[in-house]
């Protein structure tokens, strides 16, 4: 239910949808994210090439290597590509959840090599890159026949956004789809019904760039338990009024 949101990578937002959406009878609405009220226009985006300060957000993936000739036995696993979750955390082996939202690849870099360093390896050598980044894409997950990731060159609808994703399952709610936006610098929020959308009865609104499309559905709220630690995220979401 719209509730607790969670700290652990997001493997697809199937999890997030569980903490989020109000579990209960299909096709209904529910939970606590307002409906219908316009979610402001996200932060401006460049799309040319990604800057030297870019800044990293949720959904990204990034890619991570230490070089170190002196590995203990299990711990030649770090290097990788890691995504950031929902609440703009990844977790690495040995140190765990690290911050990485708003941290320039430079700023991660040499946060992971002081936690690296104070306690596993002398003198590591890590890197950070951007490996995929959200800002060229509208991400759609839950109960959609094709969740993924899908480049857009500007604002579209969330009827098109959904349609990328080849449209919804048998089991999705569409009463209940939440859009996830980063706006000023924060995570905000907000639920729209596409069936009142489809119908002519509510504004189809616009998604941008960046934006992360989750619809309901009966099989995404039953990996709730397996999937996700739920833990508050308030200070993520900025529910707009």
């Amino acid at each position: 239910m719209f509730g607790d949101l969670v700290r652990r990578p997001v493997v697809a937002a199937f999890g997030l949808v569980a903490v989020i959406l109000l579990a209960g009878c299909a096709d209904t609405r529910g939970g606590t994210l307002p409906y219908d009220r316009p979610l402001a226009a996200p932060d401006e985006q460049h799309f040319q090439v990604l800057p030297e300060n870019y800044k990293i957000a949720p959904m990204d993936t990034l890619a991570v290597k230490l070089y170190q000739g002196n590995l203990l036995p299990g711990q030649d696993q770090i290097s990788g590509d890691y995504a950031v979750d929902l609440a703009g955390h990844i977790s690495l082996p040995l140190v765990g959840e690290v911050e990485a939202a708003n941290l320039t690849t430079a700023q991660l870099d040499t946060e992971l090599t002081q936690l690296f360093g104070a306690k596993y390896f002398q003198h590591p050598d890590v890197s950070v890159a951007i490996k995929k980044s959200t800002a060229h894409v509208v991400t759609v997950d839950g109960a959609v026949q094709q969740a993924g990731q899908y480049p857009v060159g500007g604002p579209i609808s969330l009827i098109q956004a959904v349609a990328l994703a080849h449209g919804t399952t048998d089991d999705a709610n569409a009463r209940r789809v939440a859009v996830f936006r980063t706006i000023e610098g924060r995570r905000a929020a907000a639920a729209f019904d596409l069936t009142s959308i489809r119908r002519g009865e509510a504004k189809d609104p616009p998604i941008y760039p960046g934006d992360v499309v989750v619809v309901d559905g009966s099989k995404v709220k039953a990996t709730e338990k397996q999937l996700f630690q739920a833990l508050p995220l308030l200070y993520v979401f900025q529910y707009l009024p």
